[in-house]
Protein backbone atom coordinates (compact mmCIF):
# COMPACT_ATOMS: atom_id res chain seq x y z
CA UNK A 1 0.00 0.00 0.00
CA UNK A 2 3.15 2.42 0.98
CA UNK A 3 6.33 2.20 -0.41
CA UNK A 4 9.02 4.79 0.82
CA UNK A 5 12.28 5.21 -1.11
CA UNK A 6 15.19 5.96 -0.11
CA UNK A 7 13.77 9.66 1.24
CA UNK A 8 15.86 12.46 2.52
CA UNK A 9 14.07 15.21 4.58
CA UNK A 10 16.13 18.66 5.56
CA UNK A 11 14.73 20.99 8.21
CA UNK A 12 16.82 23.86 6.60
CA UNK A 13 20.43 22.36 6.63
CA UNK A 14 19.54 20.03 9.10
CA UNK A 15 19.07 16.41 7.63
CA UNK A 16 16.29 14.89 9.57
CA UNK A 17 15.86 11.43 7.54
CA UNK A 18 18.90 9.92 5.97
CA UNK A 19 17.79 7.56 2.49
CA UNK A 20 14.89 6.18 4.87
CA UNK A 21 12.93 3.43 3.09
CA UNK A 22 10.02 0.98 4.48
CA UNK A 23 6.93 -0.55 3.04
CA UNK A 24 3.69 -1.13 4.50
CA UNK A 25 1.26 -3.70 3.18
CA UNK A 26 -2.57 -3.59 3.00
CA UNK A 27 -3.98 -4.43 7.10
CA UNK A 28 -0.94 -4.59 8.21
CA UNK A 29 -0.10 -1.97 11.82
CA UNK A 30 3.67 -0.94 11.21
CA UNK A 31 5.39 1.02 13.93
CA UNK A 32 8.70 3.48 13.72
CA UNK A 33 10.49 3.29 16.68
CA UNK A 34 13.61 5.48 17.86
CA UNK A 35 14.71 7.85 20.56
CA UNK A 36 13.03 11.49 20.50
CA UNK A 37 14.47 13.16 17.23
CA UNK A 38 15.39 9.84 15.39
CA UNK A 39 13.16 11.00 12.58
CA UNK A 40 10.26 9.08 12.92
CA UNK A 41 7.58 12.47 13.06
CA UNK A 42 9.60 13.80 9.80
CA UNK A 43 8.77 10.53 8.57
CA UNK A 44 4.83 10.92 8.88
CA UNK A 45 5.15 14.36 7.74
CA UNK A 46 6.78 13.42 4.70
CA UNK A 47 4.40 10.58 4.20
CA UNK A 48 1.10 13.45 4.68
CA UNK A 49 2.84 16.28 2.61
CA UNK A 50 3.50 18.27 5.19
CA UNK A 51 6.51 17.88 5.03
CA UNK A 52 8.75 17.73 1.14
CA UNK A 53 11.57 14.98 1.07
CA UNK A 54 14.40 16.52 -0.88
CA UNK A 55 14.62 13.49 -3.13
CA UNK A 56 13.33 9.76 -2.97
CA UNK A 57 10.06 8.41 -3.65
CA UNK A 58 6.86 8.34 -1.94
CA UNK A 59 4.23 5.73 -3.44
CA UNK A 60 0.70 5.15 -1.95
CA UNK A 61 -1.45 2.67 -3.66
CA UNK A 62 1.31 3.11 -7.01
CA UNK A 63 0.60 6.87 -6.77
CA UNK A 64 3.63 9.08 -6.24
CA UNK A 65 2.65 11.42 -3.73
CA UNK A 66 6.12 13.18 -3.09
CA UNK A 67 5.83 16.92 -2.68
CA UNK A 68 2.05 16.69 -3.18
CA UNK A 69 0.61 19.08 -0.69
CA UNK A 70 -1.50 17.74 2.82
CA UNK A 71 -4.84 18.53 1.39
CA UNK A 72 -4.27 16.54 -1.80
CA UNK A 73 -2.74 13.37 -0.01
CA UNK A 74 -5.76 13.70 2.40
CA UNK A 75 -8.02 13.22 -0.64
CA UNK A 76 -6.29 10.44 -1.52
CA UNK A 77 -7.42 8.32 1.60
CA UNK A 78 -4.13 9.17 4.08
CA UNK A 79 -4.81 10.40 7.55
CA UNK A 80 -2.40 12.29 9.86
CA UNK A 81 -3.24 12.12 13.46
CA UNK A 82 -0.47 14.45 14.77
CA UNK A 83 1.23 14.55 17.80
CA UNK A 84 -0.05 16.83 20.35
CA UNK A 85 -3.48 15.70 18.65
CA UNK A 86 -4.25 19.21 16.81
CA UNK A 87 -7.95 19.69 17.99
CA UNK A 88 -9.76 22.97 17.47
CA UNK A 89 -10.12 23.60 20.73
CA UNK A 90 -12.74 26.96 20.06
CA UNK A 91 -14.86 24.45 18.72
CA UNK A 92 -17.24 21.73 19.67
CA UNK A 93 -16.70 17.83 19.41
CA UNK A 94 -19.12 17.28 16.40
CA UNK A 95 -17.32 20.08 14.60
CA UNK A 96 -14.18 18.86 14.70
CA UNK A 97 -15.50 15.78 13.42
CA UNK A 98 -17.20 17.40 10.79
CA UNK A 99 -14.09 18.61 9.83
CA UNK A 100 -12.23 15.06 8.84
CA UNK A 101 -15.52 14.35 6.97
CA UNK A 102 -14.43 17.42 4.63
CA UNK A 103 -11.54 15.43 3.73
CA UNK A 104 -13.03 12.21 2.86
CA UNK A 105 -11.99 10.92 -0.90
CA UNK A 106 -14.77 11.94 -3.09
CA UNK A 107 -17.00 9.64 -4.10
CA UNK A 108 -16.07 7.60 -1.29
CA UNK A 109 -19.32 6.87 1.01
CA UNK A 110 -19.56 7.52 4.11
CA UNK A 111 -20.06 4.41 5.95
CA UNK A 112 -21.45 4.80 9.03
CA UNK A 113 -19.76 8.73 9.60
CA UNK A 114 -20.35 10.25 12.95
CA UNK A 115 -22.42 7.30 13.90
CA UNK A 116 -19.31 4.99 14.22
CA UNK A 117 -17.16 7.35 15.93
CA UNK A 118 -19.61 7.42 18.29
CA UNK A 119 -19.77 3.89 18.62
CA UNK A 120 -16.59 3.46 19.16
CA UNK A 121 -15.56 6.48 21.41
CA UNK A 122 -18.96 6.41 23.55
CA UNK A 123 -17.29 9.84 25.75
CA UNK A 124 -17.14 11.76 22.63
CA UNK A 125 -21.05 11.11 21.89
CA UNK A 126 -21.55 12.04 25.40
CA UNK A 127 -19.56 15.59 24.54
CA UNK A 128 -20.20 16.33 21.37
CA UNK A 129 -21.53 19.85 22.08
CA UNK A 130 -18.60 20.59 23.75
CA UNK A 131 -15.72 22.68 23.29
CA UNK A 132 -12.75 20.15 22.29
CA UNK A 133 -10.74 22.63 24.68
CA UNK A 134 -12.10 21.72 27.22
CA UNK A 135 -11.66 17.95 27.13
CA UNK A 136 -9.35 16.01 28.83
CA UNK A 137 -5.66 14.71 27.20
CA UNK A 138 -7.55 11.16 26.50
CA UNK A 139 -10.71 12.58 25.48
CA UNK A 140 -8.83 15.01 22.73
CA UNK A 141 -6.88 11.94 21.62
CA UNK A 142 -9.83 10.30 20.81
CA UNK A 143 -11.33 12.88 19.11
CA UNK A 144 -8.11 13.48 16.92
CA UNK A 145 -8.65 9.71 15.99
CA UNK A 146 -12.07 10.03 15.33
CA UNK A 147 -11.58 12.69 12.91
CA UNK A 148 -9.12 11.05 11.02
CA UNK A 149 -11.95 8.02 10.56
CA UNK A 150 -14.58 10.49 9.72
CA UNK A 151 -12.63 10.92 6.72
CA UNK A 152 -13.06 7.37 5.99
CA UNK A 153 -9.39 6.93 5.18
CA UNK A 154 -7.33 3.94 3.53
CA UNK A 155 -4.60 4.73 5.39
CA UNK A 156 -3.87 6.02 9.36
CA UNK A 157 -1.03 7.66 10.18
CA UNK A 158 -0.49 7.52 14.00
CA UNK A 159 1.94 9.95 15.77
CA UNK A 160 2.78 9.44 19.60
CA UNK A 161 -0.81 8.32 20.59
CA UNK A 162 -0.42 7.93 24.53
CA UNK A 163 1.91 10.53 24.80
CA UNK A 164 0.76 12.27 28.00
CA UNK A 165 -1.88 9.95 28.99
CA UNK A 166 -2.16 7.06 32.24
CA UNK A 167 -1.86 4.09 31.75
CA UNK A 168 -5.16 2.87 31.80
CA UNK A 169 -5.57 5.21 28.57
CA UNK A 170 -3.03 3.83 27.07
CA UNK A 171 -4.00 0.70 27.12
CA UNK A 172 -7.36 1.52 26.14
CA UNK A 173 -6.23 4.07 23.01
CA UNK A 174 -3.86 1.00 21.90
CA UNK A 175 -7.22 -1.59 21.71
CA UNK A 176 -9.06 0.94 20.13
CA UNK A 177 -6.13 1.23 17.36
CA UNK A 178 -6.03 -2.95 16.96
CA UNK A 179 -9.84 -3.00 16.52
CA UNK A 180 -9.48 -0.15 13.94
CA UNK A 181 -6.96 -2.52 12.12
CA UNK A 182 -9.48 -5.14 12.26
CA UNK A 183 -12.32 -3.28 11.09
CA UNK A 184 -10.12 -2.66 7.56
CA UNK A 185 -7.58 0.30 8.60
CA UNK A 186 -3.92 -0.12 7.33
CA UNK A 187 -1.88 1.71 10.33
CA UNK A 188 1.54 3.17 10.43
CA UNK A 189 2.46 3.65 13.81
CA UNK A 190 4.63 6.38 15.46
CA UNK A 191 5.26 5.63 19.22
CA UNK A 192 7.76 6.58 21.96
CA UNK A 193 6.24 3.58 24.34
CA UNK A 194 7.97 0.52 22.17
CA UNK A 195 6.95 -2.32 24.10
CA UNK A 196 3.20 -0.97 23.63
CA UNK A 197 4.21 -0.46 19.86
CA UNK A 198 5.44 -3.76 19.49
CA UNK A 199 3.05 -5.35 21.32
CA UNK A 200 0.01 -4.82 18.71
CA UNK A 201 2.06 -4.21 15.28
CA UNK A 202 3.06 -7.15 12.98
CA UNK A 203 6.74 -5.32 11.73
CA UNK A 204 8.53 -2.21 13.25
CA UNK A 205 11.39 -0.51 11.76
CA UNK A 206 13.93 1.07 14.28
CA UNK A 207 15.46 4.95 13.36
CA UNK A 208 18.57 6.18 14.53
CA UNK A 209 19.60 9.78 13.39
CA UNK A 210 17.27 9.79 10.70
CA UNK A 211 18.65 6.12 9.94
CA UNK A 212 16.75 2.93 9.61
CA UNK A 213 19.19 0.51 12.05
CA UNK A 214 16.25 -2.37 12.07
CA UNK A 215 13.80 -3.64 10.80
CA UNK A 216 11.59 -7.35 10.95
CA UNK A 217 8.86 -8.99 12.11
CA UNK A 218 7.83 -7.24 15.70
CA UNK A 219 9.15 -10.89 17.72
CA UNK A 220 12.41 -10.76 16.16
CA UNK A 221 12.64 -7.14 17.35
CA UNK A 222 11.60 -7.93 20.87
CA UNK A 223 14.09 -10.83 21.46
CA UNK A 224 17.09 -8.43 20.23
CA UNK A 225 18.98 -7.68 22.93
CA UNK A 226 19.79 -4.49 21.15
CA UNK A 227 16.10 -3.13 20.99
CA UNK A 228 15.99 -4.61 24.46
CA UNK A 229 18.60 -2.36 25.86
CA UNK A 230 17.45 0.51 23.83
CA UNK A 231 14.12 0.61 24.28
CA UNK A 232 12.19 -2.11 26.11
CA UNK A 233 14.29 -1.90 29.80
CA UNK A 234 14.29 -5.11 31.27
CA UNK A 235 13.00 -8.49 30.17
Amino acid sequence: MLVIEDINVYYGNLQALRGVSLRIGEGEIVSLIGANGAGKSTALRAVSGILSPSSGKIRFLGKDIAGLPPHKVARLGVAHVPEGRGVFSNMSVRENLELGADARPRGKPEGGGMDRVFSMFPRLAERAGQMAGTLSGGEQQMLAIGRAIMAGPTLMLLDEPSMGLSPLLVEEIFHMITDMNRAGATILLVEQNASMALSIASRAYVLEAGNVVLQGRTEDLRNDPGVQAAYLGDV
